[in-house]
C-alpha cells in the first residue's frame, strides 16, 4: 500500500467527507478501508466526519479512531437534522482542492479513491461519480434479489452523467465548484438535494463523468427490505420531486396515469410473485407522494424516513 502521508510530489489534497446519522455500527469498516486507500504518491487525503445527530452519537467512535489513524481525521457536528445542511457543513470543513463524498453505510473497494482521482485528472472535469453496489451482511429475502432492489445503473468510464442520474453516494468534486455558492445543497429538499445540486451545476456548463472502476459498496440491512420503510421512502421522494423547477405538466400527467394503472395491476402482480408486486408498489408510492404534495398534503411528516 502506498502511504497517504504528505510527499513532495503530491500537489493535491482530498477531503473524504462522510455525513452520518445514528449509524455508528457501520463506521468501523468504513474507517479501516478508507485509510488503506492507495495514492501512488499523487495526492494526500484526510477524513471529515459530519455528525448530523444533535446528540453527537458518532463523536466517541470517531474520536477513538482518530487517535491511531494514519491520516488526519476531523469530527464536525451539524446538530440541525438536514442532509443538505450536513453536506454544506462538509464542504465548509473540507481542506485541499478536492472533495469526495461517500455515505456512512458504505465502504470502498481497493483503489477506489485512486481510480476516482485518475479519472478526474484524465478527463479534466468538474466531478466524477462511481458505482454504488449493494452488499448484504445478512441474507435478504428472495424477492429482494429477484426484483433487483437496491441495484443501480452503471456506465462506461468517461460517460457524461445527466443530472437526474447523479448522486452523492460516491462522488469526487473539484472544490472550486463551490466558490461563491453559500448554499450548494438546498435544505428545503428532504430528498433529492443532490439531484437539485447537479441540475443547477449542469445548467451552468459544469461536467461530471462516470468512473466504473471506482467502486463502493452500500450495506443493505434488513430494515431496508421492510415494506413500510420502502413505501414511506418512496412517498417522501415523490413529495420532494415536485420542488424541482423541471417538474411540470408532463410529470403531473404521468403520475395521474400511473397511480390508477399501478393500483389496478398490483393485485395481479402479487399473485405472480412478491418481487413483481413490490416493483409496482414502490413507483406507485413515488407517484402518489407527488400528487399528494401537489394537493397540499404532506404524506411523510418526519424530516426523514430513518431505518432505526
Amino acid at each position: 500500500m502506498t502511504s497517504s502521508s504528505t510527499t513532495n510530489s503530491a500537489v493535491h489534497h482530498i477531503s473524504v467527507c462522510v455525513c452520518t446519522y445514528k449509524r455508528s455500527q457501520f463506521l468501523d469498516r468504513l474507517f479501516r478501508l478508507v485509510v488503506e486507500q492507495e495514492t501512488d504518491g499523487l495526492f494526500t487525503f484526510s477524513l471529515v466526519m459530519i455528525d448530523n445527530d444533535k446528540l453527537r452519537s458518532a463523536e466517541a467512535v470517531v474520536t477513538e479512531f482518530a487517535k491511531n489513524s494514519p491520516i488526519p481525521v476531523r469530527y464536525v457536528s451539524e446538530p440541525r437534522q438536514n442532509i443538505a445542511l450536513a453536506r454544506n457543513k462538509a464542504i465548509e470543513s473540507a481542506e485541499g482542492d478536492i472533495v469526495v463524498f461517500m455515505d456512512d453505510d458504505e465502504f470502498p473497494a481497493d483503489r477506489w479513491l485512486l481510480n476516482l482521482f485518475n479519472a478526474y485528472m484524465q478527463y479534466n472535469v468538474d466531478g466524477v461519480l462511481g458505482p454504488v453496489k449493494r452488499h448484504f451482511d445478512v441474507a435478504p429475502p428472495e424477492w429482494v434479489l429477484k426484483g433487483n432492489f437496491y441495484e443501480r445503473p452503471s456506465h462506461p468510464t468517461g460517460f457524461v452523467m445527466p443530472w437526474w442520474e447523479s448522486r452523492t453516494g460516491n462522488l469526487l468534486l473539484k472544490k472550486a465548484l463551490f466558490e461563491g455558492d453559500e448554499m450548494p445543497f438546498r435544505p428545503e429538499f428532504r430528498a433529492g438535494e443532490d439531484q437539485d445540486f447537479f441540475r443547477r451545476k449542469t445548467e451552468k456548463g459544469h461536467v461530471f463523468i462516470w468512473c466504473d472502476e471506482a467502486v463502493v459498496f452500500e450495506v443493505v440491512p434488513p430494515s431496508r427490505w421492510d415494506r413500510t420503510i420502502m413505501m414511506r421512502r418512496a412517498l417522501l421522494r415523490g413529495a420532494t420531486a415536485v420542488l424541482h423547477p423541471t417538474y411540470g405538466a408532463k410529470q403531473i400527467a404521468k403520475s395521474v396515469i400511473a397511480v390508477p394503472v399501478y393500483g389496478v395491476a398490483m393485485p395481479f402482480a402479487y399473485l405472480i410473485g412478491k418481487h413483481h408486486f413490490m416493483k409496482l408498489l414502490v413507483p406507485f408510492c413515488d407517484h402518489l407522494g407527488a400528487l399528494l404534495a401537489l394537493a397540499g398534503i404532506n404524506p411523510v411528516r418526519e424530516q426523514y424516513v430513518t431505518e432505526s
